[in-house]
């Protein structure tokens, strides 16, 4: 027996369900319970298990078990060689023939090339340049050490939207190590408590978060956009984390705070530490759409979304957007609204064609829209290719 099955089964004797009990109670199908508790199925989405803990009444990490991680796809190691090298080894020694870097020239590299490919999701043209970069930053010394850390935070960003997840955890920490200050470092914690949350460490991603937006707490009278902003962002992975794991009450007064943060910034803001997201009013608007939908409320996503004006929508990172646009897909596909919802991945592929086949959430939608037809069109197969929706 797995350790989730094994979790599953001893909570829901505590709790006098049968099988067939706790499958009526959570939605959860009575094969897959079965499958679970009998050893048959090593693991289960996290999404299953998040049902199944909601009508357990127990944190969703209390069945987890061992959860597997989900690796990067099929090339994407290699195509990323050179930056894992990078990150891993020594820096070179410039001969005395080699034109030594600049920071002014690598922050300028940071800036003009790597940045934008970031922000486009062109994780292809970007694993090209990266390495290099971070070699020249390597070579800086101290006085490159707030452009290496900025290096290293997109690095680490690139690492966990491609699921190499080891190499994330590399750049990550070594930017921790180099940040100059609280609000450098919570920069850099933000992301690495994304990567927790990606990995499936719900209850580290929370703690981590929480111990973060404590240290950075600003008064909110007095502080500066980037105080608050960065306070904010921390805010909103406690809440990601605590819906996540079945704590609502701490998601809810996770949100309110970060609601308040944005209230008083009043603007979409990227601080001056970060190079990676911004934070705001519209931030915060779709991140409570993200947490109704983790709790399986499609109405609540739909009636937010439908206050989030497409062109206003543009003024957030393409990574909030699309998960936005996610979420509603699996709103509309959890209304039987599959037109809709497959529309929505068809404009997530259009824009982002690199970040969707990263995205397990997306194979989730899709398998929902396909459960809820006889037959599929050609844009179907083709999109259950470009997602990897097994056979």
């Amino acid at each position: 027996m797995s350790d989730s099955g094994k979790h599953i089964k001893e909570v829901r004797k505590r709790r006098g369900l049968t099988q067939r009990g706790l499958s009526a109670a959570s939605g959860v199908s009575l094969s897959i319970i079965r499958k679970l508790e009998q050893g048959e199925r090593e693991t289960a989405r996290m999404e299953t298990l998040r049902k199944l803990a909601t009508a357990l009444r127990v944190p969703t990490m209390r069945l987890a078990g061992d959860a597997a991680e989900e690796g990067p796809g099929e090339g994407t190691e290699q195509r990323w060689e050179a930056v894992r090298a990078a990150l891993e080894q020594p820096p070179a020694t410039p001969g005395s023939d080699d034109e030594r870097p600049t920071v002014e020239g690598v922050r300028t590299s940071l800036a003009v090339e790597a940045l934008p490919l970031y922000a486009a999701h062109e994780f292809s043209a970007l694993s090209k340049v990266l390495g290099p970069m971070l070699r020249d930053a390597e070579a800086l010394g101290d006085d490159g050490r707030t452009t290496r850390v900025r290096l290293l935070q997109l690095a680490g960003g690139a690492m966990v939207h491609t699921r190499q997840f080891d190499a994330a955890e590399t750049a990550l920490l070594r930017a921790l190590n180099d940040a100059g200050d609280r609000l450098e470092g919570a920069a850099t914690v933000n992301t690495l408590c994304w990567l927790r949350l990606r990995q499936g460490r719900l209850d580290t991603a929370y703690d981590l978060a929480v111990k973060w937006a404590d240290e950075v707490e600003p008064r909110v009278s007095r502080a500066t956009p980037t105080e608050l902003s960065t306070w904010g962002l921390l805010l909103l992975r406690v809440s990601a984390a605590a819906v996540r794991n079945g704590q609502t009450g701490q998601a809810a007064d996770a949100l309110r705070l970060a609601r308040a943060a944005a209230v008083a910034l009043g603007r979409e803001h990227t601080p001056e530490n970060e190079n990676l997201r911004s934070f705001g009013p519209l931030t915060v608007k779709l991140k409570a759409a993200e947490n109704a939908s983790v709790a399986g409320r499609p109405d609540t996503v739909l009636r937010l979304a439908e206050g989030v004006p497409p062109l206003l929508l543009r003024s957030v990172t393409t990574s909030n957007r699309n998960r936005h646009m996610l979420d509603v897909a699996n709103a509309y596909a959890g209304t039987r609204r599959f037109p809709e919802a497959f529309e929505k991945l068809e404009e997530i592929r259009g824009g982002s064609p690199e970040w969707l086949p990263n995205q397990r959430y997306a194979r989730d939608i899709l398998g929902k829209i396909i459960k809820g037809r006889r037959t599929l069109t050609d844009e179907m197969r083709t999109m259950a290719d470009v997602v990897r929706l097994p056979l």
